[in-house]
């Protein structure tokens, strides 16, 4: 191949690297510049730190600043159990559902159709159908399950035999997910809910291209429903999988619409959300958090990185 044709390709390509580049690098450059300067948006006392100015250089003062506020590694901590949480979830709910959508039944794809729309659902309004709707503690499907059952038990406590096991039983309370122990589990089963059915999509795919024939084989010889799944489709989905984890986390680290709706931040904060309660005023520990997020964000890929590579290559 000559010189000319090798250099056509890459003239071509080289308008939309350097768009890419830009697009990357100008904010992380001025999130960087920010981030070791003091920039206060209301700062009566100090008006020159309202204007991201050198002069109002603080080295690594934001940084430090950021590591000793009180919710800095608890947002870390938030963030990576939130995160892990539902990866757990969807990875485990999604193989069940699509190894039962794969199979042949009447309405299959109806089905497959009801089970994708979740997805497709918008962050906030997910959020405010969750916990308005389904874990409401008084109005909500929570409470209403609840008082329910406390009127069974109410009812079953008058019959002759069983009544005097049912008068010890204890009158239920529904759960307040809006508190602060309790919120972050109603984020993990709203995300949880909209993400199972990436998870069920990328894993029906492949399950397409599942090979029956050593399935069949297996059964022959004796093989189980458990062990086939465990030993043929389960090592068949590892990239699947591996893949669903890697583009999940991505996506997970940045959750903010959902803990903003279900508690305001209220015991339940990430990164993201810690970012913004500085964004309101203090840019600089905003744009020094940023960074903490963006290291955690790679830490965290370069590992989902190595495991994806080392899926693909086995």
């Amino acid at each position: 191949m000559s010189a000319s044709k090798r250099t056509l390709p890459k003239l071509l390509q080289t308008p939309a690297v350097i768009l890419l580049l830009i697009w990357m690098l100008v904010p992380l450059g001025m999130t960087l510049y920010f981030s070791f300067i003091r920039y206060v948006l209301n700062s009566t006392r100090r008006p020159e730190w309202t204007s991201p100015s050198l002069s109002n250089w603080r080295g690594f003062g934001n940084y430090e600043f950021v590591m000793n506020s009180k919710d800095f590694i608890f947002a870390i901590q938030n963030s990576v159990i939130i995160v892990t949480c539902i990866l757990l979830i969807t990875v485990i709910l999604g193989l069940g559902i699509a190894v039962l959508v794969n199979k042949k039944f009447p309405g299959q794809g109806i089905v497959r159709v009801l089970l994708i729309s979740p997805f497709f659902v918008m962050p906030a309004v997910n959020a405010v159908l969750w916990i308005n709707m389904i874990l409401d503690p008084v109005l909500g499907l929570n409470g209403l399950a609840v008082n329910g059952i406390n009127n069974i038990v109410d009812g079953l406590r008058d019959f002759p035999v069983l009544g005097s096991f049912f008068s010890l039983w204890p009158e239920l309370e529904p759960i307040s997910f809006r508190a602060t122990q309790t919120s972050k589990y109603a984020v993990i089963m709203m995300v949880a809910w909209q993400w199972t059915p990436f998870a069920v999509l990328i894993f029906m795919t492949s399950l397409q291209s599942e090979d029956e024939s050593q399935k069949e084989a297996a059964t022959l010889d004796g093989a189980g429903a458990w062990s086939k799944f465990i030993n043929l489709t389960v090592p068949h989905l590892a990239r699947p999988i591996a893949i669903v984890i890697m583009i999940q986390s991505i996506f997970h680290l940045s959750l903010y619409a959902e803990i903003e709706i279900v508690s305001r931040g209220n015991g339940n904060k990430n990164l993201p959300y810690l970012i913004g309660e500085f964004a309101n005023n203090n840019i600089g520990a905003a744009s020094a958090a940023g960074i903490f997020a963006v290291i955690l964000a790679n830490i965290i890929a370069i590992f989902l990185l190595r495991m994806v590579g080392k899926s693909l290559m086995d």
